[in-house]
């Protein structure tokens, strides 16, 4: 999973008729210092997430799922809204820009 903050909100009046409904939000990744890495992303938004929300996503597969029943095509899902996230010194969370088993 992937720690993140929402930015912003995607429009998009055209898109995959899967995707019909579907609420789509600017994420911004974040390592466990909360500082940014890369660029933000669209994500699909399957647990009603706001605007600064801390968040966790999920990609590839995984994010396609989050839509079951139906399974359209999708790359990055929000699937949690974080309360709290505490790690010790030693604990690496860092996801840094290009990391990815799927990129």
């Amino acid at each position: 999973m992937i720690l993140g903050q929402v930015v912003g909100t995607v429009v998009a009046t055209i898109k995959d008729e899967q995707l019909a409904g579907e609420k789509l939000l600017l994420v911004q990744l974040m390592n466990r210092k909360r500082e940014k890495i890369g660029r933000p992303q669209a994500a699909i938004d399957v647990v009603d997430a706001g605007q600064n929300d801390f968040v966790f996503l999920v990609r590839a597969r995984e994010a396609a799922l989050a839509t079951y029943p139906v399974v359209g095509p999708v790359d990055l899902a929000i699937v949690g809204i974080v309360e709290t996230a505490d790690a010790l010194e030693n604990v690496e969370l860092e996801l840094t820009e290009g990391d990815s088993y799927f990129t």
